[in-house]
């Protein structure tokens, strides 16, 4: 089983928010292999199916960004749950450019409070992350600010024209591996 958590804030009110555009691609992959509708479960909102051979869980933490450990914890007590193996994260990155892509099998948080919460809820920093750039914060700009912001509207076009690729480089991070992913989609 594979497990792609979007990392996002719940309510309508960040929906087109920068800090949500792992829950964007998220929606776009449901919608792509016709998953159906997210469903509340727990702390989280779910969704599944099969692509292939592979059954793939997608998972939207409800428990708003800086707490979504909480949500993905509970995989730890799966059977044979390998995070460097059977997880994906995909996370806003206001370190890179808006457009940018970079996937990575683990490494450091990089700031985002997201990703600390999910590496001290699973014990680890190895697991797969899917970084999409949404535009460097501008000197002088508080980040928690810029990222709860709307993108400009030829930002936004930007990321979502990236989307039916990205859900590619999830089906080839399923399917070829990790190695075949970057190679392919880091931008």
């Amino acid at each position: 089983m594979k497990y792609i958590v979007g990392l996002g804030n719940p309510g309508a009110e960040y929906d087109d928010t920068r800090h949500n555009v792992g829950w964007w691609l998220l929606d776009r992959a449901a919608y792509d292999w016709d998953f159906g509708a997210f469903q509340r479960e727990g702390k989280t909102l779910v969704t599944s199916g099969t692509r292939g051979d592979e059954r793939i869980r997608l998972i939207k933490p409800t428990t708003y960004m800086n707490r979504s450990g909480a949500a993905v914890g509970p995989l730890r007590g799966q059977v044979d749950f390998d995070p460097a193996e059977d997880l994906m994260v995909l996370v806003d990155d206001a370190a890179i450019d808006v457009g940018k892509v970079r996937i990575r099998p683990g490494g450091s948080a990089g700031g985002h409070n997201g990703l600390k919460s999910i590496e001290g809820a699973l014990g680890t920093k190895e697991f797969p992350r899917l970084r999409i750039g949404v535009g460097r914060c501008p000197a002088g700009v508080d980040l928690a600010e810029w990222v709860l912001d709307g993108m400009p509207e030829e930002d936004e076009d930007v990321v979502v024209g990236l989307l039916p690729d990205l859900v590619g480089a999830l089906e080839v991070w399923m399917t070829e591996g990790m190695e075949a992913a970057m190679s392919r989609y880091n931008r």
